[in-house]
């Protein structure tokens, strides 16, 4: 994992990241991560955030921890499930990109009522272009620079140091194989036709250009989803958060300064 500017918790089997006020009138907010990425992802948006007002919490998705046959999207998302109930969290914003948005799809479908609203990025869920079992088998180094840079509209984020990193996981055989286990995961745990069910509040931001979940994924999740609104970054692939993290986090608090004035309208005490 990159490091980290800020201090990572450690409660049970739990590591994550918690910054902000306890006091927030708003639920907590709890940001999920994608399949190859981890909490470095969320380190401007946890500012961002906390510096607001909000209460962040940033899990570490052990997307590498558990037995093969375990691994999948529905492990990740009983993980997460038993985050939050480890800390007691009754109403949640869950934040997720990619493989982060799927589970919090499928967390928010088994749990409709501990989920307040939330802010998807790229997800997975409906379709996505996988990276292929080919990415997991082929260990030359320009191959998997070229599948990097795919993330992203600009290749600079693909920095060497990523690509190493990647070239280091699809060589160590019992991670690459979890990982291509949860990227067939991910295909069959498709909630299309369970959209309908997601009414609370959810923002849906999206690059432009992103390959990986085209735009036409995140039109087809604002059309099925009762409650949602679709946000376009410009120049910008499958990470807003990471290539454009002023206006993914300026969407963001946007949508949560709305959610703090309809609770505030509705609320005993602002009748």
């Amino acid at each position: 994992m990159h490091e980290t500017p800020f201090p990572i918790y450690e409660t049970g089997s739990f590591r994550y990241n918690a910054e902000g006020p306890s006091d927030s009138p708003l639920p907590p907010v709890v940001l999920l991560h994608g399949m190859l990425g981890d909490l470095s992802n969320w380190v401007d948006t946890v500012e961002a955030l906390s510096d607001n007002g909000h209460r962040v919490f940033a899990p570490v998705l052990p997307v590498y921890d558990f037995p093969l046959s375990e691994t999948g999207v529905p492990r990740l998302t009983t993980h997460v499930q038993d985050f939050v109930d480890t800390l007691g969290l009754d109403s949640v914003i869950l934040v997720g990109n990619s493989l982060g948005g799927h589970v919090a799809l499928l967390y928010a479908l088994k749990h409709v009522e501990k989920v307040h609203a939330m802010v998807l990025s790229g997800s997975s869920g409906i379709y996505e272009t996988t990276m292929g079992s080919s990415f997991f088998r082929r260990q030359d180094r320009e191959f998997i620079k070229e599948r990097t840079e795919m993330t992203f509209y600009d290749p600079a984020h693909a920095t060497e140091d990523l690509v190493d990193e990647m070239l280091e996981i699809v060589n160590d055989r019992p991670r690459a194989l979890r990982l291509l286990k949860i990227a067939r995961s991910a295909d069959e745990e498709t909630v299309t036709e369970q959209l309908p069910q997601l009414d609370m509040p959810s923002l849906l931001v999206w690059g432009h250009d992103d390959i990986v979940t085209p735009p036409e994924v995140g039109e087809e999740f604002r059309n099925r989803m009762p409650d949602a609104r679709l946000e376009f970054i410009d120049e910008c692939g499958h990470a807003p958060m990471i290539e454009h993290p002023d206006t993914f986090n300026t969407l963001t608090l946007g949508f949560l300064e709305e959610l703090a004035e309809e609770t505030q309208v509705t609320s005993p005490s602002g009748q």
